[in-house]
């Protein structure tokens, strides 16, 4: 996977900030399986449809923006990673990661550490429980209160973004993030009303 990454410096986080950014995004609400259908071909639902594109408004918004994009498969990571990149700026490169897929934490993150270090701001789509997992096992500090929400679970569409002092992703590990924030299409819509 790492041989085929388009390597870039992103300008504004050069060698110089020694730090990096994971984002951590669970797919939008999908549509229940149907008779016969695969798990993997599910296509989101109209709630995952409208929630997408609003949290990468969010995003862009505040300016949290992936130079590269590690997403599963699945027909409901795809359409979601669609939606939510059509509202961000620029063309951002995506990786379709299989290992992704109906992952362990330990899976994730195994994907996660295979980004070259030039990369300094990742987002990560795929599916629960492996996404939730992931987020805790990384995390360390941050705002108590985001913690506490995050712990209780992560929804569809839920957003953690997760930032790591140094440069190699080869050396994250547990407990060595700090929750930045995280977001959800309840908590927007609660800030909005």
């Amino acid at each position: 996977m790492v041989n085929s990454w388009r390597v870039e410096i992103d300008a504004k986080n050069s060698a110089k900030n020694n730090a990096m950014r994971l984002m951590i995004f669970r797919h939008a609400k999908a549509e229940k399986s149907a008779p016969g259908m695969r798990d993997r071909d599910r296509p989101l639902a109209p709630r995952g449809l409208k929630e997408a594109p609003r949290m990468g408004a969010f995003m862009a918004h505040h300016k949290l923006v992936p130079r590269h994009a590690l997403v599963s498969p699945s027909r409901r990571t795809r359409e979601t990673w669609d939606r939510l990149a059509g509202a961000l700026p620029g063309a951002i490169p995506v990786f379709y990661e299989d290992r992704l897929y109906d992952a362990t934490p330990e899976a994730i993150v195994a994907v996660i550490k295979e980004t070259p270090a030039t990369i300094r701001t990742l987002i990560v789509v795929g599916h629960n429980p492996g996404l939730h997992e992931t987020a805790r096992l990384l995390i360390a500090s941050g705002d108590v209160e985001a913690r506490e929400r995050l712990n209780e679970g992560l929804p569809t569409s839920g957003l953690a973004v997760i930032d790591f002092a140094g440069n190699d992703w080869k050396k994250i590990h547990a407990s060595g993030g700090r929750l930045e924030r995280f977001v959800t299409p309840r908590l927007l819509k609660t800030a909005t009303d």
